[in-house]
């Protein structure tokens, strides 16, 4: 799934940085982890990690995989081909009525927006009420399980340029394709991972750990607002919407982090609460704190000895080839906490 910020660039570089600076790490806070790539890394480099997002979505898709180290049962590989040969017509239970991304989100004569075709769209809604429907019957895993394949779906058949804050006005090529769900593949490695749904500086109170990575917001795009479409579909809570694109009323998601008057006081008052040995932020050099900026909040909560910055050549999603050309740098922040 393709995620504002994305790290998958950058694996190798957190890791060598963690293993060089730190020492003796085991346990590993992701404390805005996204989709949860990082968090998985880790755990197949042997990290017990946390993974925490306040964005319900993105906890769904950690807690749906990251939490597990047992194969799949048979009763989940028949879960997945039943929900995949949903129809209108085999769900007698189905009230079109009640399909809020359908009536909402796809093209017909009560709705102009342009996020799904009309079938994709009903899809959607079939598979995530059926879900719901399964809730009691099946495990919280597995129902976690199968709520983060029908996320990781979505996206392929989503009539968008990478987020959700606008569609397109076409009908690109990937929306006449059928949703379909498909197995996510499990590390079994018995590496015992925790998934959360908190704000960041509360849950920095609550829990205890060798090393907090942390990977904020670096600008004052709200990523609510890009990927309110997801949200909607892991909670199905009939949400108020509103504008062109019916994006949520979630104002209280709003995150500071993408406030320049509120960034820096975010970040100081979350490096207090946190409880850990070492601090690895992931930045960079045009982000809404200079550089000078997240030094000096850093080194006040940590040993200025111990302070080190790495900077790398910004390099665009799935492309090798370095992007110099606005001198825009990737930066690693590793600091020994006080």
């Amino acid at each position: 799934m393709r995620y504002i910020g994305s790290k998958a660039l950058m694996l190798d570089n957190i890791l060598n940085v963690i293993r060089k600076e730190a020492k003796d790490v085991k346990t590993i806070t992701d404390i805005f982890a996204g989709t949860g790539l990082v968090s998985h890394f880790l755990k197949d480099k042997g990290y017990s990690v946390f993974a925490n997002d306040q964005l319900y979505f993105a906890y769904v898709l950690n807690k749906g995989t990251l939490e597990m180290n047992t194969p799949l049962s048979p009763q989940i590989h028949e879960l997945i081909h039943h929900l995949n040969q949903l129809t209108v017509e085999n769900s007698p239970w189905f009230d079109t009525d009640s399909a809020f991304i359908y009536q909402n989100y796809s093209s017909h004569d009560k709705c102009q927006r342009m996020y799904f075709q009309r079938e994709n769209a009903l899809k959607i809604d079939l598979v995530r009420q059926e879900i719901e429907r399964l809730s009691e019957e099946i495990s919280r895993k597995e129902y976690f399980y199968l709520l983060s394949l029908l996320l990781h779906a979505v996206p392929s058949i989503s009539n968008i340029t990478g987020t959700y804050g606008a569609y397109l006005k076409y009908w690109d090529a990937r929306t006449y394709k059928p949703l379909t769900l498909k197995e996510v593949e499990i590390s079994q490695n018995n590496i015992a991972c925790q998934c959360f749904n908190q704000n960041a500086t509360d849950l920095a109170h609550q829990i205890e750990n060798d090393l907090v990575y942390l990977d904020p917001p670096y600008n004052g795009r709200q990523y609510i607002s890009n990927y309110h479409l997801l949200e909607t579909i892991a909670k199905y809570d009939y949400p108020k919407i509103k504008g062109v694109t019916g994006i949520r009323v979630d104002s209280e998601k709003a995150s500071d982090f993408c406030k320049k008057g509120k960034v820096e006081a975010a970040f100081s008052e979350l490096f207090d609460a946190l409880q850990c040995r070492y601090l690895l932020v992931s930045y960079n050099n045009e982000g809404l704190l200079s550089t000078k900026q997240m030094s000096q909040l850093l080194k006040r909560v940590g040993k200025p000895e111990t302070f080190r910055l790495f900077e790398y050549d910004y390099r665009r999603y799935k492309n090798k080839i370095p992007n110099n050309t606005a001198g825009l740098k990737e930066q690693l922040y590793f600091i020994e906490k006080n």
